[in-house]
């Protein structure tokens, strides 16, 4: 598989990235652990190298169900979390908080569920409005002098978000959503990544479930799906004139994809992986199936005349794909 490297870091990944959100177990509709679990030794074995994870994904679901998985193979990849959530006993989250300590305290435990001893890249997982940047930054830093994660960065920043933390240290990576119906980042974000070699982790890469071909008109989701609230990151993709229209998107585009000999889900992930501002291209994995297909797509590259016929879809079907609408933080 393609090997990229994370912005102006040392760290040297797979094109793909396996992203664990699914496996919180209590956000993402029906999951076989199991599945996917074996799932995750089945990537590494397909060439994939960066598994991302969350505290909050569970909370702590999933990180805990990565490392059983991950085993004594923790060393042949690269490994990233998140902090920034505050938390109840319960625990659910009662806010953002990237305060010094907090960020020092979360991260012990996520070394403490992952098993291990270094985290290869630690994220903040949203900004915490009511902190100062520069605090948050020197938590970061001596996480990192002390040894306990090699690089930092952040997700869901924006550009102004993204100059004020280089202003107290330097930023490995911005995880941010982008897909094929999210292309917010293209206005700013990715353009700022590319020109200064900070590394882009795309996550949706396969639109939550809109680009895999799996869901129908009469798709439902769970109420404790997030996915149940008609709200993708305050796009309402999921709200029911919306996502009938990108349903019959999604119809066009497997006839593109079909020309290639390839699944919507490949042509999701070649137009992502096709911006060179793109490190990574994270998406979840439930089985060795979905592996398979997604593996398929890595070395897969659109050229202009698809595209085009891609963007003239979504113009022949009247379906924004919001460069322009601000994002929300």
């Amino acid at each position: 598989m393609e090997q990229r490297t994370i912005g102006d870091t040392d760290l040297v990944t797979s094109a793909l990235g396996f992203g664990t959100w699914e496996m919180s177990t209590t956000a993402y509709g029906e999951i076989d652990v199991g599945e996917a679990s074996s799932a995750v030794a089945a990537a590494i074995d397909h060439g994939i190298t960066l598994f991302d994870t969350a505290e909050v994904y569970g909370p702590y679901h999933s990180e805990e169900i990565l490392a059983k998985a991950l085993g004594s193979r923790r060393n042949e990849v690269t490994l990233v979390t998140k902090v920034g959530f505050a938390y109840s006993d319960e625990p659910r989250v009662t806010g953002r908080d990237s305060t010094y300590d907090h960020i020092i305290e979360r991260a012990e435990g996520c070394l403490q569920r992952l098993d291990t001893d270094v985290v290869d890249l630690l994220l903040i997982h949203w900004p915490d409005h009511n902190t100062p940047f520069e605090e948050t930054m020197r938590g970061l830093e001596r996480l990192k002098a002390d040894g306990k994660i090699r690089h930092y960065g952040v997700s869901n920043f924006n550009v102004e978000m993204l100059e004020e933390c280089e202003r107290h240290g330097h930023l490995a990576a911005n995880q941010v959503g982008y897909h094929l119906f999210d292309r917010r980042m293209e206005a700013e974000v990715l353009p700022y990544c590319q020109q200064s070699n900070t590394g882009f982790m795309a996550y949706g890469s396969l639109g939550f479930g809109l680009l895999t071909g799996a869901f129908t008109p009469e798709t439902t989701f769970v109420d404790w799906d997030w996915r149940s609230s008609g709200k993708a990151f305050e796009l309402p993709l999921f709200e029911p004139e919306p996502f009938a229209k990108e349903l019959q998107v999604a119809e066009r585009l497997k006839e593109i994809a079909a020309g290639h000999d390839k699944s919507l889900a490949q042509l999701a992930l070649a137009w992502v992986l096709g911006n060179p501002a793109v490190s990574v291209a994270l998406v979840g994995m439930r089985n060795e199936r979905e592996l398979s297909e997604n593996v398929a797509a890595a070395d897969w590259r659109l050229n202009d005349e698809d595209r085009a016929a891609i963007d003239l879809v979504f113009e022949e079907e009247g379906v924004p794909t919001h460069v322009d609408t601000p994002q929300a933080i």
